[in-house]
């Protein structure tokens, strides 16, 4: 299976456990560019469930309009746990979704450093339980760490939602 057929996959499962659990899903997207949403919206009957979605690639966007306090930028920076939670919250709340799914990260080829390198992604998942935030590193280019964020972004929400009664 190609990592697009894998990304389509997961977007029809995510649709079919939202509509079963009757829950609205939501994103705030950093370095995918809404990529998470597009796959989201691909999937026909999307509106039932998808409420939206914020691309916040700058971090003034991140603060206004998610509420990633400025001191989280500027002590531990965008691409952090602490980051990538306040993104998920605030996407949950600004939407009015259930769920909602974060992205925060260095998809290259450029912008690494020792502590970040390339491929760098945290991940944030808002919902009836909490708010949670991990790490994960990908390999290749910049549109292969896109594509696996995106991936496993929807992964996290279609095994959040499988697990939620």
């Amino acid at each position: 299976m190609t990592q697009e057929e894998n990304i389509t996959a997961l977007a029809l499962k995510l649709k079919e456990l939202a509509l079963a659990r009757r829950v609205t899903v939501g994103t705030a997207e950093s370095c995918t560019g809404g990529l998470i949403a597009g796959a989201i919206t691909a999937v026909p009957g999307s509106s039932e469930y998808f409420l939206g979605g914020v691309v916040s690639y700058a971090n003034a966007v991140k603060t206004k309009l998610l509420g990633v306090p400025k001191e989280i930028l500027n002590t531990v920076g965008a691409v952090s746990g602490e980051c990538a939670r306040f993104m998920a919250q605030g996407a949950a709340k600004a939407l009015g979704a259930d769920w909602a799914v974060s992205v925060t990260g260095v998809a290259g080829p450029d912008g690494g450093s020792a502590e970040k390198p390339v491929g760098t992604v945290w991940f944030g998942l808002c919902g009836p339980r909490g708010v949670e935030a991990h790490v994960r590193r990908f390999a290749g280019g910049r549109a292969a760490v896109r594509a696996q964020t995106a991936a496993h972004a929807l992964s996290m929400l279609v095994e959040a939602l499988a697990e939620a009664e």
